[in-house]
């Protein structure tokens, strides 16, 4: 298998968990892109028409994109370890890992557009818009750290959005009024495959 990849992608390192903690990481490919919105990446572009990563290609040539799929699939050939079968467990795991998606989506569109975006075309109340987001996102999250006990998608979602906070958007300071999830995360932080994908910078 081959991933297209970038180390400080939260989806990436979502996808890189996964793998580590199912026994797959030796059979992937790591495939380095230099990518953004404006300097899309040529090859990225052939495998994904979407241009974005995380992007897996299977072994038997199947393209995959976007870090859900991705990790579902790696999770079936391992027999389902990290996605509850049926039932509500079902739900309340990808609704927390789509929770999760959502602010690491909104984390990094606040970064683009102050890492990004030329300083005279910034836009603060878009931007303010994402970071409430954030906010809204951590808040359910702060009551719902007892959804999160063991290791599943959610869990792993989870630690790649604040990990991804921690990296671009400390400023946000977003510990001080949730300790719940910053106990959560020190925890979560000491399993090797979050200390083996910690972003550079």
């Amino acid at each position: 298998m081959k991933l297209y990849y970038s180390p400080t992608s939260p989806f990436v390192r979502k996808v890189l968990i996964t793998a580590i903690e199912l026994g797959l990481r030796e059979r992937i490919e790591i495939v380095p892109v230099d990518i953004s919105p404006v300097e899309p990446s040529d090859a990225l572009n052939r495998t994904n028409p979407i241009g974005k990563i995380p992007t897996l290609v299977a072994d038997d040539g199947t393209e995959l994109y976007d870090s859900v799929v991705i990790c579902e699939y790696l999770d079936s050939l391992q027999g389902g370890r990290l996605f509850p079968a049926s039932g509500a467990a079902r739900w309340q795991v990808l609704r927390q890992q789509a929770l999760a998606d959502g602010i690491m989506d909104a984390a990094v569109l606040a970064r683009y557009e102050t890492w990004l975006r030329p300083a005279e075309l910034r836009w603060k109340e878009w931007a303010d818009g994402q970071t409430s987001k954030i906010e809204r996102g951590l808040d359910v999250l702060e009551g719902e750290v007892g959804g999160l006990a063991g290791l599943t998608i959610a869990s792993i979602a989870v630690a790649c959005s604040l990990g991804y906070l921690d990296l671009r958007l400390g400023h946000l300071g977003w510990r001080d009024r949730r300790p719940q999830l910053s106990s959560w995360l020190a925890e979560f932080a000491q399993r090797p495959s979050f200390v083996a994908t910690r972003p550079p910078g």
